[in-house]
């Protein structure tokens, strides 16, 4: 089980922030794979499933490594680290 950002030693909290640095290339990929597979979709099918649900699927994604993000950023600052 993972722990909370609050429980976290700095050190850890610095390790953490590096390995969210490294995943944003991979979330990044994702997202554009996601909104290239609708972008195909809608031009070869029109509008339908594969138009939307990718798309919403980003948009969750995209949210929630922007909250944990902006979580962890926070986090860091309140202690003072860089």
């Amino acid at each position: 089980m993972e722990k909370e950002l609050t429980e976290l030693t700095d050190e850890e909290l610095l390790e953490r922030r590096k390995k969210t640095k490294a995943s944003e290339i991979t979330n990044a990929v994702i997202l554009g794979v996601l909104i290239g597979i609708a972008t195909y979709s809608t031009i070869k099918y029109g509008l339908g499933l594969f138009t939307f649900l990718p798309l919403i699927f980003a948009l969750f994604a995209a949210n929630s490594w922007k909250r944990n993000s902006k979580a962890l950023e926070e986090e860091l600052k309140s202690r003072n680290l860089k």
